[in-house]
């Protein structure tokens, strides 16, 4: 807090409104780009190098395989379990939260989003944005091109299936699919 006042990055955590455009942001942004791009161009079979990147980009409690290419905002607001894997193409805008439990498999393609725009339009011409976190329970899979919207809760033990997009909590121990993703059964 600057002057009794939140910072851009303060307001981001918060779930508030906030801008992107900020400087502090903005470098912040511009360091996990530069981690990116030398995981995504590092070498087939070179994984002390992807893990030493992976290391300095997100927290992770264990294991941890992720198929270059692989996007996100920050990095450090991303929170991963043991025995993680994410297949080709990975995006997690992580402007908020991702906390992702153990034993969790990601198709490729599949995409976490915790950004969001307000929805009044003169809102959004205010360049200001929000977040909301993703939590995903132990023992998921999320089949490829599945679409993880903001604020979304998957409870441990679910499978998603390939080309959902998830736009409210699923439950623990179900089948769930669709757009908008329902629960198709109880596993």
């Amino acid at each position: 807090m600057q002057n009794g006042r939140k910072s851009e990055k303060e307001k981001m955590l918060a779930g508030e409104l906030y801008l992107a455009a900020d400087a502090e942001l903005t470098g912040e942004r511009d360091l996990a780009r530069k981690l990116l791009w030398a995981y995504n161009q590092s070498r087939p079979g070179n994984m002390e190098k992807r893990n030493e990147i992976l290391k300095r980009l997100i927290k992770a409690r264990g294991a941890v395989y992720i198929e270059p290419p692989f996007y996100c905002d920050y990095g450090y607001n991303i929170e991963v379990g043991e025995n993680f894997y994410a297949n080709f193409n990975c995006v997690i805008l992580d402007v908020n939260s991702v906390r992702i439990g153990d034993n969790v498999l990601l198709g490729p393609n599949v995409q976490i989003y915790t950004a969001t725009h307000p929805l009044d339009p003169a809102e959004r011409l205010t360049r200001r944005e929000m977040a909301k976190p993703v939590v995903i329970g132990d023992n998921v899979w999320i089949g490829g091109g599945a679409i993880i919207c903001p604020g979304v809760r998957i409870g441990a033990h679910s499978t998603i299936g390939p080309g959902s997009v998830v736009t409210g909590d699923i439950p623990a121990y179900v089948f769930a699919a669709g757009n908008p993703c329902k629960v198709i059964r109880m596993l």
